[in-house]
C-alpha cells in the first residue's frame, strides 16, 4: 500500500514533537489528522499542504467523548485509520508532598488517560488495516527521577500499556511501540532552556552532547510506524543521545590514581 493511501492520527499536533511528526508524515504523502485543543493551534502546521491531505480537529483527548468524536470525524472523512500517534502530553509538578490532587489528575488525564481513550477507540479500526500505534512516552517512564514522581508514574503507565497492547493485539497484526525521549527543545522546555545552568546540567547527562530537536523524535516515530519496522512491536525506544545507556556516573571523573 502506498503512503498516499494511509491515514495517520496525531494528537497534540500543534507544536513540538506533534507538529514535527505531522509534517514528517505529510511530507511523505500520508493523509494526516492533526488534533489539538484548538484548531487554530494546528492550522499553521498544515497550511503549506494540500487540503485534501489533512483534517484539522479540536479535541481534548483526556475527555472520553471528545476522543469518540475525533475518531468518528476521522472515519467520516477518510474511512479508515492506519496509524495512531499518541503525542499529547503535559509536564511539570510541585514537590511531591506539596502537590495537589488536581495536579495528579491533570498529568494522569492528559499523559495516560488520553492514550487509553484513543487506543481503545482506534484499535477496532486498526484491526481492519493491520495498523499500528506509536506512543510518545519518555525516559521518565523507564525509571525514577529526582523531582518528577508523578510524571514518572504516568509515563511508566504509558510504557507498560505499550507493552501490554502489543502483546494483546499482535494476533490481529497490530503493532504497538513507544518512543522515550530525553530533554527536547519544545514549548514545554522553552523557559528552562533560557537558563544556562539548566542547559549545562542537561548536556552533562547526554553523551551526544546536544539537546534533541522535535524532528529527532519525529524521525523515530515515523520509522516505527513504517513498513521498515514491520516486525518491531512492544518496544519502548529511547531517543536520548545515549542517556539511558549511561551508568549515571559523571561522564569523566578523571583518574582513580
Amino acid at each position: 500500500m502506498e503512503n498516499k493511501d494511509k491515514v495517520v492520527v496525531v494528537t497534540g499536533a500543534g507544536a513540538g514533537i506533534g507538529a514535527a511528526t505531522s509534517k514528517k508524515f505529510l511530507d511523505n504523502g500520508f493523509k494526516v489528522v492533526l488534533s489539538d485543543l484548538k484548531v487554530s493551534n494546528v492550522e499553521p502546521v498544515a497550511e503549506s499542504y494540500d487540503k485534501d491531505q489533512y483534517l484539522l480537529l479540536a479535541a481534548d483527548v483526556s475527555d472520553e467523548d471528545a476522543v469518540k468524536n475525533l475518531v468518528s470525524k476521522t472515519i467520516e472523512r477518510f474511512g479508515k485509520i492506519d496509524v495512531l500517534v499518541n503525542n499529547a502530553g503535559v509536564y511539570g509538578e510541585s514537590e511531591f508532598t506539596e502537590g495537589t490532587t488536581d495536579e495528579w489528575n491533570k498529568l494522569l488525564g492528559v499523559d495516560l488517560n488520553s492514550v487509553y481513550f484513543t487506543s481503545r477507540e482506534i484499535i477496532p479500526h486498526l484491526k481492519d488495516t493491520k495498523g499500528c500505534i506509536v506512543n510518545v512516552s519518555s525516559l521518565s517512564g523507564l525509571g525514577g527521577e529526582d523531582g518528577h514522581p508523578i510524571y514518572n508514574a504516568v509515563k511508566g503507565g504509558v510504557t507498560n500499556l505499550t507493552r501490554s497492547l502489543a502483546v494483546n493485539y499482535g494476533k490481529f497484526g497490530i503493532r504497538v511501540n513507544a518512543v522515550c525521549p530525553t530533554f527536547v527543545n519544545t514549548l514545554l522546555t522553552k523557559e528552562m532552556l533560557k537558563n544556562e545552568h539548566t542547559v549545562k546540567k542537561v548536556l552533562d547527562r547526554i553523551p551526544l552532547n546536544r539537546i534533541a530537536e522535535p524532528e529527532d523524535i519525529a524521525k523515530a516515530i515515523y520509522f516505527l510506524a513504517s513498513d521498515e519496522a514491520s516486525f518491531i512491536s512492544g518496544v519502548n525506544l529511547p531517543v536520548d543521545g545515549a542517556v539511558n545507556a549511561s551508568s549515571g556516573h559523571p561522564l569523566n571523573v578523571g583518574s582513580y590514581e
